[in-house]
């Protein structure tokens, strides 16, 4: 009894087969199985024949352009924005030819608007050694700039043109800045002007800028950047300005490898903010000389700690001297090279532990003329914290040479 529905099963298939590869024209079926399974005409598109000398094309073509989905609207929402406030910035130097003529060259990077009065932002390194600067806006409308302040430290420059109808861009705040969050990117890659690219947040970390500058809290990004994009805005999701994008990690390549970095606004607005009321930039600094100690020297010396700075020289009514800090009183050598022994060791800052000289300077980065800090230190074998009011470099400036911090 179990076999007789199977035997059924195959008794209809073999009918099937032999009718239909002896009485069914070949074809037919698949024809008969095309024409049920049809599918009407496609919503909102329309055939159109073109017939012509290579025969008849049925094109279906759509009765209206589609609605932007959701991340498109925000995606053209951002580029409209920001757009009018991003400018291209070609900068010309004279160089020397072999023969001592001069050759003018062209650099161009990016930048944007800041006020009606026609302030601009960009990287230093856009406007370095120029001779001559010139600015094109959205609207292809160029004006010559004239550089007011630089900031070689932080690789920021404040321009001006004189310009009506300015539309400044929206600074927001990059504090709090998560990776994941969503980014863009527009500037004026390979002198293609008013490029938009966007990608992600990928890390938040310090590095050193173009000219070896540490650049603290740097926004990396896979958003593409590349050669112009310099000096360019770094924009959230709702068009406004986190950072300002500075250098591509190339490996040797000059173009995008999805590794970018962007100085954040925040350190923008702190340069502008010394500029409006100082009228240059008030960059923090200790008042010392400094050396930097591994274990080989500790261990010479009879330091308390195997790294840190050890303090050679306090410049005398500086921000280390009016905290009580001591320089060296010894004086031995490095090789060839004078040093002072027998000052305190610094060996932290903030709690933030220092090993090097770059340590010290991005610690000193991150904040600002004025500001009160604790610094760790080793005096002999004894541990102490020492709370010190930061000076101004420009105040002590030369006097304590290329190592003064």
């Amino acid at each position: 009894m179990k076999l007789r529905p199977v035997l059924l099963v195959l008794v209809l298939l073999c009918g099937f087969y032999f009718l239909t590869t002896h009485f069914i024209p070949a074809g037919s079926v698949a024809s008969w199985v095309h024409h049920t399974v049809k599918l009407g005409p496609q919503p909102n598109a329309t055939e159109t024949a073109f017939k012509g000398p290579l025969g008849t094309f049925n094109l279906t073509e759509a009765d209206a352009a589609p609605a932007f989905d959701t991340e498109e609207q925000q995606n053209i929402a951002v580029y409209k924005k920001a757009l009018p406030s991003v400018v291209n910035i070609t900068s010309t130097a004279v160089a020397f030819d072999f023969f001592y003529g001069p050759v003018p060259q062209q650099g161009q990077g990016s930048g944007f608007i800041l006020d009606k009065q026609g302030h601009i932002l960009t990287n230093n390194h856009v406007i370095m050694n120029a001779q001559r600067v010139q600015v094109t806006l959205w609207n292809k409308h160029q004006y010559k700039a004239q550089v007011l302040q630089v900031d070689k430290n932080h690789d920021l420059a404040l321009l001006q043109i004189d310009a009506p109808d300015l539309q400044p861009a929206t600074l927001s705040t990059s504090q709090n800045l998560v990776v994941g969050q969503r980014v863009y990117a527009i500037g004026n890659p390979f002198g293609l002007s008013g490029t938009m690219t966007r990608g992600i947040i990928s890390a938040i970390r310090s590095i050193r800028g173009p000219q070896n500058n540490p650049i603290e809290d740097a926004i990396q990004t896979d958003a593409a950047v590349n050669p112009g994009n310099s000096g360019g805005p770094l924009l959230n999701s709702r068009g406004e300005v986190i950072g300002i994008t500075t250098l591509i990690a190339n490996n040797g390549a000059d173009q995008s490898s999805g590794i970018g970095f962007a100085i954040p606004i925040n350190t923008a607005k702190a340069f502008l903010n010394d500029i409006a009321k100082y009228g240059y930039v008030r960059r923090p600094s200790l008042d010392i000389q400094t050396l930097a100690i591994g274990p080989d020297i500790a261990a010479q010396i009879g330091l308390a700690a195997d790294y840190g700075l050890l303090i050679e020289r306090v410049l005398p009514g500086g921000a280390a001297d009016k905290a009580g800090l001591h320089g060296g009183t010894e004086r031995a050598y490095q090789g060839n090279i004078p040093v002072m022994l027998g000052g305190d060791l610094i060996v932290g800052f903030d709690g933030q532990e220092i090993a090097t000289p770059q340590d010290l300077q991005a610690a000193l980065n991150a904040h600002r003329t004025g500001d009160v800090v604790t610094l760790t230190i080793f005096r002999g074998q004894r541990r102490m914290e020492v709370k010190v009011t930061l000076g101004d470099a420009k105040d002590q400036q030369g006097q304590l040479g290329q190592q003064q911090t």
